[in-house]
């Protein structure tokens, strides 16, 4: 006799770091340990395109999504650049534990030389930030846009900028 087929169905995962539930498929609930995806929170934050990348865990027969990682859609990048300005971007390991990548807008073109500043005291402020923090406090500073708003205060000193947003955030994995 032919064993009954097994059927694929909906386990609901929360997501704490947004408030939110989605769906995920499987034969059980114990499937999605270890499980990736991801979250477009455009509607969330005003249309601000932002896709946020989740690890499943699953406890006592309940799954969540743990924040990995988030970044800001290119399309999103290629609107706020205009011409007659530049952009600057840098990548900042944290102690080895995550890596942020700043995306700066100047109001108009600029010398090298001020670029460069503004990608120093950026790496600067960000390490100092993010050292005492833990991944979801980070993600949560990014989505509210605390982290934003202050890095952009303390760089208005050295130039005014137009934009100033955390391009990608991804918890790096260890190797064992």
């Amino acid at each position: 006799m032919a064993d009954a087929k097994r059927k694929k169905r909906f386990f609901e995962v929360d997501m704490p770091s947004i408030n939110k539930q989605t769906n995920l498929i499987a034969y059980e609930v114990e499937e999605l340990e270890g499980k990736y995806f991801s979250y477009d929170l455009t509607r969330l934050l005003r249309g601000k395109n932002i896709i946020i990348y989740f690890k499943t865990k699953v406890e006592n027969g309940n799954a969540f999504g743990v924040p990995i990682g988030l970044e800001l859609v290119p399309s999103y990048l290629r609107k706020m650049v205009r011409k007659g300005t530049n952009y600057i971007e840098d990548s900042i390991a944290v102690d080895g534990k995550f890596r942020i990548k700043p995306f700066l807008v100047t109001r108009r073109k600029v010398s090298r030389a001020i670029r460069k500043a503004l990608r120093n005291k950026a790496k600067e402020e960000i390490i100092e930030f993010a050292k005492e923090k833990s991944n979801e406090e980070i993600i949560d500073e990014i989505l509210r846009g605390s982290l934003q708003k202050t890095l952009s205060v303390k760089l208005k000193k050295i130039y005014p900028l137009s934009l100033c947003e955390i391009k990608t955030f991804r918890v790096l994995e260890k190797k064992d």
